[in-house]
């Protein structure tokens, strides 16, 4: 897109305008997107029974659910009639495996050998870029698709600051371990009455009223348009989203598979509120979870179907009164109050610019209904969550590039004071999953508990510290609690959004680190200190195969490929070893939808072209964030809300 920063300025309000534009209901509070939405008591009893009595009593779940059977009963239940449901979905779902109408296991497979692991880090001289797209259909306008903040399908980001860096690993790097973060796939709207869901009961209310409206123009086609959208659930593409990424995660990382040892790793994901009953019209349905789904589909993508037997699958309970990493606003009660009133006020001031035209223009297309603000809001969010639920929306042809990039900034705003350097629990939030990540970049095991982290996870078999690849399914907004929490302060440069325009610099754009399937690997690399250029050295990931190393494929393609021909910021020499002939030196590198992210906000790392910093600079680092965070003041505190910009209760 343009650049166009300077189109928006805030305009002098008149005597009789109002402050802000009526875009929220009066009363009632307002709710954080990123914060789940309102559980009613019997939905997540319902839920934590459910998983308890799947899991069975060997973790001690069964009895809990048992323990809360007079909740159950409160809410509307009878245990019999519970444990009756839950053994008709448990039977449900295993209909077929014996299924004998339709064997798949026939015989006559024909050969069946398995080729090398793959290495495509260390032997491709670059790696492809992925673009949202196939299958939807685009917006005239295509590059819009990058504009929807985190409803934006994943899409490789080309820098966060570091230009020069490439996705593979440096010249004369070996990868020795992978820790794998990763947001669901696309998914529907969340349950509730707001967003998307708002606006078509409003205008069937308006109809049914007696209104009578009719739309034409650009809009004619909402005459006959019904709400088409499910709740909570992974679309279609959501789906593909997560498989695919699973295949390159196995092109990308599938040597490191080798160095299990007869083990298989360990995925951790959590229930998203494991099933939901609806009782209508005497019909259950049982919705599994996108939380579970986007691990299963990743799953098989990497490993293949079926891939039960090649890895463990661990299900966290995501539920209020269970302590997850994955999951951690359930453990943060402040995470419901922090600011809320001062961000309605952002948004709405914010809206009231980038909007104002839209709405003129739609509303004359319109008779016999007046269009808002708010209306206008939701017509854009109809065409982000048609276009990855239904492929195509009419909708988003409605708006020009500038409104676009207008809504894209919007998204900006609100994932900047709900769940990340503008959120004061946001660093609370991050510090569990920062801290089991120093355990697994040391290897050594927790031995506290005083954050989200749950102490019934944290054994070898749930939670191994030496496993080379570990993969965890998560939330945006836990990706966004974590960009404080591990003090990745690029993206908190250009500072808090201003609400009257769009700055020319910005360092936090909500589409490049919170979309669908956004995705972030801490990769650990053992680095030698100057070129072998007739070695491979210990970094290639093939055994006995040292007839061709990075090194020459990359010399190969550098007529081609500017990126290696690059030069290497000199490393400091952080090992009194270093000096010797293939000494090594461990270090750290993050990589957020295929670009390298700059680590100098950790005491120690310096600047790099490549983002390394060494393994024990960052450990260390880390444990001082965590020690300078009161997760008990944060989240449990009686404190009043001020601004801030780090992540934490401004002092």
């Amino acid at each position: 897109m343009g650049n166009m920063e300077d189109a928006y300025e805030l305009q002098p309000s008149g005597a009789s305008d109002p402050l802000l534009p009526t875009s929220y209901p009066a009363a009632g509070p307002f709710k954080p997107a990123y914060a789940p939405a309102p559980r009613r008591r019997r939905a997540w009893l319902v839920c934590a029974a459910a998983s308890a009595l799947v899991i069975g009593t060997s973790a001690g779940v069964g009895k809990l659910a048992w323990d809360r059977k007079d909740d159950l009963v409160e809410a509307g239940w009878t245990v019999d009639g519970v444990k009756g449901w839950i053994g008709g979905m448990v039977q449900d779902l295993t209909v077929g495996e014996d299924d004998t109408v339709f064997p798949t296991n026939i015989g006559y497979a024909g050969p069946t050998p398995t080729g090398t692991e793959p290495a495509l880090l260390a032997t491709a001289p670059a790696l492809p870029l992925y673009t949202p797209g196939s299958p939807l259909v685009p917006p005239a306008q295509s590059s819009i698709m990058q504009a929807w903040g985190n409803l934006s399908p994943y899409y490789s980001v080309k820098s966060h600051g570091l230009p020069e860096s490439s996705s593979l690993f440096p010249d004369h790097c070996g990868l020795d371990a992978v820790h794998w973060l990763q947001r669901h796939g696309a998914r529907y709207p969340v349950s509730g009455d707001n967003g998307p869901a708002r606006i078509a009961r409003v205008l069937k209310e308006a109809r049914a009223g007696g209104s009578g409206w009719t739309a034409s123009g650009d809009l004619e086609f909402l005459n006959n348009w019904e709400y088409p959208l499910g709740a909570e659930i992974l679309t279609p593409f959501g789906r593909s989203q997560l498989y695919n990424l699973g295949v390159a995660a196995r092109l990308k990382y599938g040597f490191l598979l080798d160095r299990f040892e007869g083990r298989l790793p360990v995925f951790r994901t959590e229930s998203q509120e494991c099933v939901r009953l609806y009782l209508r019209l005497a019909l259950q349905q049982l919705i599994i979870s996108r939380m579970l789904k986007s691990a299963q589909n990743f799953a098989s993508g990497f490993f293949g179907i079926p891939a039960e037997e090649q890895y463990h699958l661990e299900v966290q309970i995501e539920a209020p009164g269970f302590n997850s990493t994955l999951a951690p606003y359930y453990m943060c009660p402040n995470a419901d109050h922090q600011g809320d009133a001062e961000t309605r006020q952002r948004l709405a001031q914010w809206e009231s610019v980038f909007l104002k035209d839209a709405r003129k223009r739609l509303a004359k297309l319109v008779d016999g209904y007046d269009l808002t603000i708010q209306d206008t809001k939701d017509f854009m969010d109809l065409c982000a969550y048609e276009t990855v639920a239904l492929g195509y929306s009419a909708f988003c042809n409605l708006f020009t590039e500038k409104e676009w990039r207008g809504f894209e900034y919007r998204n900006d705003i609100q994932w900047w004071y709900t769940a990340s350097f503008g959120a004061p629990t946001a660093r609370a939030q991050g510090m569990g999953w920062v801290q089991e990540l120093v355990a697994r970049l040391s290897h050594t095991r927790l031995t506290q508990f005083n954050s989200t982290t749950n102490s019934s996870w944290h054994d070898d078999v749930h939670f191994p510290v030496n496993d080379p690849l570990t993969v965890d399914f998560t939330h945006d907004s836990v990706f966004a609690v974590l960009f404080p929490a591990l003090n990745l302060t690029n993206f908190a440069e250009s500072g808090a959004p201003p609400v009257d325009h769009i700055p020319s610099h910005r360092s936090f754009i909500a589409s490049k680190l919170v979309p669908f399937a956004t995705n972030l690997q801490f990769q650990v690399l053992s680095c030698t200190d100057r070129a072998e250029d007739d070695e491979t050295g210990s970094w290639w990931p093939f055994a006995g195969e040292a007839s061709a190393t990075r090194t020459s494929t990359a010399s190969a393609s550098a007529a081609t490929d500017d990126d290696e021909q690059r030069a290497r910021t000199a490393r400091a020499d952080t090992d009194a070893d270093a000096d010797a002939a293939g000494s090594t030196t461990k270090y750290v590198r993050l990589i957020l939808n295929d670009a390298a992210v700059p680590l100098t906000g950790l005491a120690g790392c310096a600047a790099d072209d490549d983002g390394l910093c060494p393994l024990d600079t960052v450990v260390s680092a880390l444990q001082t964030l965590v020690g300078e965070t009161d997760f008990v003041h944060d989240c449990f505190g009686d404190w009043k809300y001020k601004e801030t910009s780090d992540g934490r209760p401004a002092r």
